[in-house]
């Protein structure tokens, strides 16, 4: 596997290239151009100026996350066609980069979505957290200012200011339409995508609905295997992929995620993996936690065992972290907690394939491994 880390740029973010160096093990940035808005074509040059950066600094620019889906093409609206065109060249112009895989989400209106972001767990750390009763109470202009408020000054992924400005414009949109109708979306935005990511050499891989069911009563059709399996399938090509993410699809204690994670590796489906810890509560609130099993509701030692047992080669990264230390950062995107989680993962996978050389009868110290 590959390890990455997911960077906000340098005008974005609190964490430098140079903090991102000193963690072991780390090949790769997860970048993304936040400057350009939703739905236009993401320059050339400026793909290549963020890619030297990166490659500057030792990295490479493999993995796009994310180049965000415009509503007109989850509506379905005829003017998706223009965006669809946009889309398309973005996938090339990447592709001109050297990039490999873009993550991207199908959600309406909203990405992630949380009652808080800096809920304190009993060690001090702040985590983000999902209250149902408060999410199912909330209005969704109060939820976009509760966000905008906790989010410490930073740009949020998926909660961009110009979007949410036409909040209700888009929720009247959305009224009536249903996951049947998002999934026969979705299928005509891969049916006219995927044949250009072939051509590029490209996978797409679509990440989970977070958390995985309806919110404000919005469809939400990435949220278990079941449909994961439709979206395999509308367009079966090796470019049609998924990022598996522990934390989106494990907040549903009803998805068996070590069954999931073998299920779509067997098929070769999967580029792009987050693996991050959850503690689900009784009433189906959760927080998020240290990537460590012990800490949350998810068997992540078991879910690195079956990437190991795949012989995964794709690209992972550590998922939202804790706010630890007194660091001061983007909710979720700090450093100190995600590099814990990078090497916490790097430590079952190292432990993993010590126990394989033994089996083989190869004791070369674990110093050699390559992930």
């Amino acid at each position: 596997m590959k390890m990455t880390f997911r960077w906000f740029g340098k005008d974005y973010d609190t964490v430098s290239l140079d903090h991102i160096r000193q963690i072991p093990g780390v090949e790769g940035i997860v970048g993304a151009l936040y400057h350009i808005p939703v739905g236009e074509v993401w320059p050339l040059e400026d793909i290549l100026e963020l890619k030297r950066q990166v490659n500057k600094n030792g990295f490479h620019l493999e993995v796009i996350e994310s180049v965000n889906v415009h509503e007109d093409i989850k509506l379905g609206l005829p003017s998706r066609e223009r965006y669809i065109e946009n889309y398309k060249q973005t996938i090339r112009n990447l592709s001109k980069a050297g990039v490999k895989v873009i993550c991207y989400n199908f959600m309406p209106i909203f990405d992630w979505t949380r009652s808080d972001l800096a809920k304190r767990r009993p060690d001090g750390s702040t985590v983000l957290a999902y209250e149902k009763q408060k999410v199912e109470q909330i209005d969704p202009e109060e939820m976009i200012r509760r966000i905008e408020n906790g989010a410490n000054g930073f740009l949020l992924p998926g909660w961009e200011p110009e979007r949410l400005k036409t909040i209700k414009p888009l929720f009247a949109l959305y009224k009536g339409v249903t996951e049947d109708d998002l999934l026969d979306h979705l299928r005509y935005f891969l049916e006219q995508i995927v044949p250009v990511a072939e051509e590029c050499g490209i996978q797409m891989a679509i990440h989970p609905d977070d958390p995985p069911w309806s919110v404000f009563g919005l469809p939400r059709i990435v949220t278990n295997k079941e449909n994961l399996k439709k979206i395999i399938n509308m367009v079966n090509s090796p470019a049609n992929g998924l990022t598996l993410c522990s934390g989106s699809l494990g907040a549903n204690p009803d998805n068996d995620i070590p069954d999931i994670f073998r299920y779509f590796l067997r098929m070769g489906r999967v580029p792009f993996v987050h693996v991050r810890n959850i503690e689900i509560h009784t009433n189906g609130d959760f927080e998020e936690t240290s990537h460590r099993s012990c800490d949350g509701s998810l068997n992540i030692c078991e879910i690195v065992k079956v990437l190991h047992e795949s012989d995964f080669q794709g690209y992972i990264r550590p998922d939202h972290g804790r706010m630890i230390w007194g660091e001061q950062a983007r909710p979720g995107y700090g450093l100190y907690d995600r590099a814990l989680g990078i090497m916490y993962l790097l430590g079952i996978w190292d432990s993993l394939e010590n126990e394989k050389r033994k089996r083989e009868g190869d004791k070369t110290c674990s110093q050699s491994i390559q992930v």
